[in-house]
């Protein structure tokens, strides 16, 4: 059962039970039940000051002129989201009773932090993705062997495809790139400026431009005329490399050269190139380590002839590059009963291990804090359970009255149902309040261990209403217990009770 059909199943679980407690006069008893009388003067008091404090601490977090990321301003966005809690825990408790409010408080604590954390893991999943889609196209054609020599056939077979949207070749090496004493383990990637940018985002760049990379132009230093070459924004510092500076590149092995496999000594080819340009991909891994040239270069250095390691792909949607994928593996690998030649992967299976792994945390993730809301559930129990012997005589004195075992449980699933969705929409108000706080602030990360600088927030509207749904259920589940207790009370033993 897919997340769809279990949110629509629980909808509709949820859209019987109000329908079953949807009577006047028993939803006005069961929500009459859960108001206190007045609110007491300190409570208000304290109310009215949260609430000014709640408006001063956003207002100077959002215009005041702090660093990104500095301590003061991550000082101001905990205070921020801890008086929003306090202001609305206390904003309760001037109209219910104090087991009600803690009910209340419970239940939206675990939607708030529900709803933060899907909000982050998802913000997490989106930057990965684009990030990667970024350098990397969403369909990848490669040949078994080293021979790919007729990769302009192979294009024009997948441009024919509807849903193919460009295509590009490249050719990509692992090597090494060094400027004086700095030597960095590269990848060096050929690329096609002008076809190229219509199937990759390679990101910002800070210098130059990519249309560089086909103009050979000396260096700084005066040298002879060098082929440009384009450097991630971490790996330009390491080397210290601007725009007109030239660099080395080093290919260690050159292990496409059939001749290397000889017993004569050989050593390692290498090139000087112009520094052209540099980006910022946002992506620790490619700012750090990718390095790109033009397709040309790539094949003179690297490859030696008209070669290259394979074909990109852009699909119109990269939802369906999976079915793409399959449509031209089955274009270019007719089933002869022998396999083909050409290995087709679309960027899902290219990134497996990183968006399994994903995907699993966010799942274990939402198991884990589920259980928040759980206990809130508990908490719901134990207020129904204590509402139902504080009100022992009213139930029968309900039920003297001729109100049936069924409405008296409604009574009951109405209170219950009312907690769970102010809970509910306070938790999902203060989650979008704190998720709003994190992008403003735009917390700083270490893109060596996250491979990203920036802590992404991304709300979906479908996991917001999958959280509100499932809480409900929850909630309505917590109310079963207290309203048997409730229905099942002798009008004799009520009206006898002291």
């Amino acid at each position: 059962m897919t997340l769809f059909h279990l949110a629509l199943a629980l909808g509709v679980v949820l859209l019987l039970s109000l329908v079953a407690a949807s009577r006047s006069v028993e939803r006005f008893v069961g929500w009459r039940y859960l108001f206190r009388r007045r609110s007491s003067r300190p409570v208000l008091l304290i109310t009215i000051a949260l609430g000014v404090l709640g408006l001063l601490f956003p207002a100077a977090f959002l215009f005041g002129h702090f660093a990104a990321g500095g301590f003061l301003q991550a000082g101001l966005a905990a205070l921020s989201a801890l008086t929003l809690m306090l202001f609305t825990t206390f904003l309760f408790l001037n109209f219910f009773s104090v087991f009600t409010t803690i009910s209340i408080t419970g239940v939206f604590c675990g939607v708030a932090t529900l709803v933060v954390v899907l909000s982050v893991t998802s913000g997490f999943q989106g930057a990965f993705r684009s990030k990667v889609l970024g350098v990397n196209a969403h369909i990848l054609v490669m040949k078994y062997g080293i021979d790919f020599s007729e990769y302009r056939d192979v294009m024009k077979k997948a441009q024919s495809l509807p849903a193919v949207e460009a295509a590009a070749p490249f050719v990509f090496h692992e090597m090494m790139v060094a400027r004086g004493p700095a030597i960095s383990g590269v990848i060096v990637k050929g690329i096609l400026p002008g076809e190229s940018e219509r199937v990759l985002n390679i990101g910002q760049m800070l210098e130059g431009s990519i249309q560089a990379l086909a103009e050979d132009r000396p260096a700084k230093d005066g040298s002879l005329p060098l082929p440009g070459i384009l450097l991630g924004k971490e790996l330009a510092k390491k080397l210290k490399a601007h725009v007109g500076d030239s660099v080395r590149i080093i290919a260690p092995l050159a292990e496409l050269d059939p001749s290397l496999w000889t017993a004569e000594d050989r050593t390692p080819k290498t090139r000087d190139f112009r520094v052209a340009g540099v980006f910022y991909s946002g992506f620790d891994e490619y700012d750090r380590r990718l390095v790109l040239l033009h397709l040309k270069e790539g094949q003179r250095f690297i490859e030696g002839r008209d070669v290259v390691t394979g074909v990109e792909l852009k699909t119109r949607d990269v939802e369906h590059s999976d079915r793409v994928a399959a449509r031209l593996d089955a274009v270019l690998n007719p089933d002869d009963g022998h396999g083909g030649p050409y290995r087709v992967i679309d960027w899902r299976e290219l990134n497996h291990n990183l968006f399994t792994a994903l995907q699993l945390q966010k799942i274990v993730l939402v198991i884990v804090l589920t259980l928040i809301v759980l206990v809130a559930a508990f908490g719901i129990v134990a207020t129904l359970t204590m509402l139902v012997i504080d009100k022992t005589r009213e139930i029968a004195v309900l039920k003297s009255l001729g109100m049936r075992q069924g409405g008296v449980a409604r009574v009951f699933q109405a209170a219950g149902l009312t907690i769970g969705a102010l809970g509910t929409l306070a938790g999902i108000a203060i989650g979008l309040c704190i998720c709003g706080l994190v992008s403003r602030f735009q917390y700083r990360l270490d893109p060596r261990v996250y491979l990203i600088d920036r802590l992404p927030v991304t709300v979906h509207l479908t996991e917001i209403l999958l959280t509100a749904l499932i809480t409900l259920f929850i909630c309505l589940l917590a109310t079963i217990y207290p309203a048997l207790r409730a229905a099942r009370l002798k009008p004799v033993e009520g009206l006898s009770y002291e």
